[in-house]
């Protein structure tokens, strides 16, 4: 928890939280702008090379800010934390882009999201005491060089995988602007993660405000562990039951459960007991929602995108994370901890209604940004015949396809092959689902789709080579 290490650290060295505040705000604001450019950088390059130089780069960053001596000035302070903000590895987006890679089984990778979601969530139980226990035993500043010394090591264990020495970025069209963010599915899952992002982080404050509020003597620090342990809980037994949500109404059932949760927080406030027991539901939610969302990248994301992508929806966290605090510390201040609870609702609220309204966005994302093949008029004699095609009988499909093919929709080739190859693609989906009784078969679509779309190129180009 870099963020908690730099907090104290500056506090230390400034004596001041308002400055330490400022700090802390400059490596959140460099992390969200540097992780989608890391992203895209990896899209490109590779994972090796882009993991290796970052992490170098932070980690040496973190050592130099370690060693600063106590007054040191504001603007270096917030120099550094900035680099180290732009400079840290995106080894969490180039895990997840690995995943469909490595599973075949759509459930399999779905469960895998959730594992590693749930995984996550033991960083927020073991990493503010951890962070802090060093920072007790020897100084902040040996917290901070540990820290960018494990980060160098970490990510140099992960970039030395097979896996990511291997990993190919999937060619993508340079010539169309905005990244992944130009699909409206991916802009759909950014903005409910910000409203998720949003929840979360004003329910840190509040949770902080309650347990100052009941005089708690051990803080917050065992209400934030047993939230956390809700959400590792609830994200294994997604893993085993098959990985989350797999439609837009799935993702609103999560959310609203989310919501929920977190709203039933406002009568539990008045006790320690109370509070910690409903933070264990309402955690729950919370690692199968992001696993979720997550699995639902694979499919929003244009070619070439994938890494970006997914820390595009690491920022979209962070800024919401950023946006909920701040705000729920105004409201705590002057309202209390109910109040703060009240408004991390509200955003889950906010995740519930966008994903209801925008479902039409997920729904609708093509794997990977792949085209879909262009439809045949609705209405057109070739529509027409393909609805009466019948099982084992390829003669109407060729009639289809010769129509199809005489009104220039599909290249000048042999209409009996074509209808062959597209009749036999059809009826081997029943094996399909003989084997794999859990395949997703909208995906089957788009593949076999996107296979004939570029079949006629791949013809034409092997007759190319073999006429020369």
């Amino acid at each position: 928890m870099l963020s908690i290490g730099l907090l104290v650290h500056a506090q230390q060295l400034t004596g001041s939280f308002a400055q330490a505040g400022v700090v802390t705000g400059a490596y959140a604001i460099a992390l969200g702008v540097g992780g989608p450019l890391l992203g895209q950088l990896v899209d490109r390059r590779g994972q090796t090379s882009v993991l290796l130089a970052s992490a170098s780069i932070a980690s040496a960053l973190l050592v130099t800010i370690a060693l600063l001596p106590t007054r040191a000035p504001l603007g270096v302070l917030v120099a550094l934390a900035t680099g180290i903000g732009l400079a840290e590895p995106p080894v969490g987006a180039c895990l997840r882009t690995q995943l469909p890679a490595l599973l075949s089984n759509p459930s399999a990778i779905r469960s895998a999201y959730a594992l590693e979601a749930s995984l996550v969530e033991l960083t927020y139980i073991f990493g503010p005491p951890l962070a802090l226990c060093v920072g007790a035993l020897w100084s902040s500043g040996a917290a901070l060089a540990a820290a960018g010394l494990v980060l160098l090591a970490a990510t140099a264990a992960f970039a030395a995988q097979p896996a990511s020495r291997s990993w190919q970025p999937a060619p993508a069209d340079r010539t169309s602007r905005g990244g992944s963010l130009r699909t409206p599915a991916m802009r759909t899952l950014v903005i409910v993660l910000i409203a998720v992002g949003m929840l979360l982080g004003a329910g840190e404050v509040a949770v902080i405000a309650a347990a100052k509020a009941l005089h708690s003597t051990m803080g917050g620090a065992p209400l934030f562990a047993v939230w956390g342990a809700g959400s590792f809980i609830g994200g294994l037994l997604v893993a085993r039951l098959g990985g989350g949500a797999r439609t837009a109404a799935g993702l609103a059932l999560l959310l609203g459960a989310l919501t929920a949760g977190h709203l039933a927080l406002i009568p539990a406030d008045g006790s320690v007991l109370a509070l910690g027991a409903v933070l264990l539901v309402a955690g729950a939610a919370i690692a199968p929602t992001e696993a979720t969302l997550y699995a639902m990248v694979d499919n929003a994301a244009p070619d070439g995108t994938i890494t970006e992508a997914f820390a595009w929806l690491a920022t979209a966290m962070a800024v919401g994370g950023a946006v909920g605090a701040a705000g729920a510390g105004i409201v705590a201040d002057r309202a209390g901890p109910a109040a703060a609870f009240a408004l991390a609702g509200g955003a889950g609220a906010l995740a519930l209604l966008t994903s209801m309204l925008r479902s039409r966005t997920i729904g609708a994302s093509t794997s990977r940004g792949r085209k879909p093949a262009a439809p045949i008029a609705t209405g057109s004699s070739a529509a027409g015949k393909a609805h009466t095609a019948r099982r084992g009988d390829c003669s109407r499909l060729e009639q289809v396809t010769d129509a199809t093919r005489r009104a220039g929709q599909i290249p000048d080739d042999d209409s009996r092959i074509a209808a062959t190859v597209v009749h036999r693609a059809v009826e081997a989906v029943p094996l399909l689902l003989r084997d794999r009784p859990d395949a997703d078969l909208t995906r089957h679509a788009r593949e076999l789709t996107g296979f004939f779309e570029a079949a006629p190129m791949c013809t034409d180009t092997d007759t190319d080579a073999a006429s020369a």
